[in-house]
């Protein structure tokens, strides 16, 4: 069983705006440190950003407008707390602690992902995706029912009817959609807004390469500061994460669709 949220979801919009700030950050400099928590819906979007760099509200306003359309913004930047950022003053460390656990993919959650991101190709606006065993559930907005009928035959489509989706209809906040993003894999935070330092992205995206690769899970814990993890240091971890990162596009992309 599981269950997919498109990129056009107002909690994905929310993960993407922050995957964008993060992206400027590391355009700014090659090793940023930076969180950021959105809380969007209804014309407004909430901000906070926790930062080493500096932001223009110009410039976050230009991805917000790029991403989710005019919206009135509500934008707080503050530096990074100084205790917590001189963790990383002289080598690359755990940034928080965690709990993280990696597993492969099933042809289930694999199916699913290519229903959504077929249907998404054809109607790229809000949409909702379940799957449990043969039960496929498909809500897509602004989508005719009767046209997802003749291709998902026998799918529960639209179940309280038409819809038109968006922030408008519905809220939507940062790292609210962690099974859609990650599986059935677990963490203890969310993969969105964070840089490269924070476990929750480089610890979260090494195990679930390595749960793929090895074809098993793979469960690891860390305490803020630890230099090592897995038996690797974790620079190695972070690099391993930003190969992944670089790979598809940036952490905007990542936030599309999550892991898978």
């Amino acid at each position: 069983m599981i269950e997919k949220v498109n990129p056009s979801h107002p909690d994905k919009v929310a993960d993407r705006i922050a995957g964008a700030i993060v992206d400027l950050a590391y355009a700014k400099s090659g090793d940023p440190k930076v969180a950021v928590e959105i809380l969007l819906g209804h014309g407004d979007c909430n901000i906070i950003i926790e930062t080493s760099e500096k932001f223009s509200k110009g410039e976050i306003n230009s991805i917000v407008e790029r991403i989710g359309g005019k919206l009135n913004l509500n934008l707080k930047i503050v530096e990074q707390d100084p205790h917590l950022a001189s963790n990383q003053n002289d080598k690359i460390r755990c940034g928080d602690n965690g709990i993280f656990r990696g597993k492969p993919l099933t042809e289930e959650e694999k199916k699913l992902s290519s229903i959504a991101r077929s249907i998404y190709e054809k109607y790229p606006s809000d949409g909702k995706y379940v799957l449990d065993k043969d039960k496929l559930i498909i809500c897509q907005s602004n989508a005719k029912t009767k046209d997802l009928e003749k291709e998902y035959k026998g799918a529960i489509i639209n179940p309280l009817g038409e819809w038109v989706g968006g922030s408008d209809v519905d809220s939507g906040a940062t790292n609210r959609k962690l099974g859609s993003d990650m599986g059935h894999s677990v963490t203890g935070g969310g993969l969105h807004g964070k840089d490269l330092s924070k476990a929750d992205v480089a610890i979260n995206i090494y195990a679930f390469l390595k749960a793929q690769e090895e074809n098993r899970v793979i469960e690891l814990s860390c305490a803020i500061g630890d230099e090592t993890v897995d038996g690797k240091e974790y620079k190695e971890i972070v690099e391993v994460a930003r190969k992944y990162i670089n790979e598809i596009g940036g952490f905007e992309k990542l936030a599309e669709w999550g892991l898978y």
